[in-house]
């Protein structure tokens, strides 16, 4: 039974852009704030990292350079073996996905 409420100030432009994106999604803010905690539980501690990553550009950002170098590494890592499986990803995903 929920029976406890969860208060916290965030900046407004953080607050809509996430509230848009969740809506996209169909969860509830709630929803998402429950399955955190849980998270933070059952991993007892944050259970994402915490590190900044360059966001990737998308394709109309790239150059033609860019987007061969691009694809050469990702041609590379597969002949090395260090990719996995298509089935593999989207069924560690959807793992991932659930409560």
């Amino acid at each position: 039974m929920k029976d406890a409420t969860v208060s916290a100030r965030v900046e407004q432009d953080v607050k809509v852009e996430a509230e848009k994106i969740l809506a996209k999604l169909g969860i509830p803010v709630s929803v998402l704030i429950n399955a955190l905690y849980r998270q933070i539980i059952y991993k007892h501690g944050v259970p994402f990292s915490l590190s900044v990553y360059e966001e990737p550009k998308a394709l109309d950002e790239m150059t033609k350079d860019e987007f061969d170098a691009m694809l050469q590494e990702s041609y590379e890592q597969s002949l090395r073996g260090e990719g996995v499986p298509l089935e593999e990803f989207f069924a560690e995903l959807k793992r991932g996905l659930q409560p």
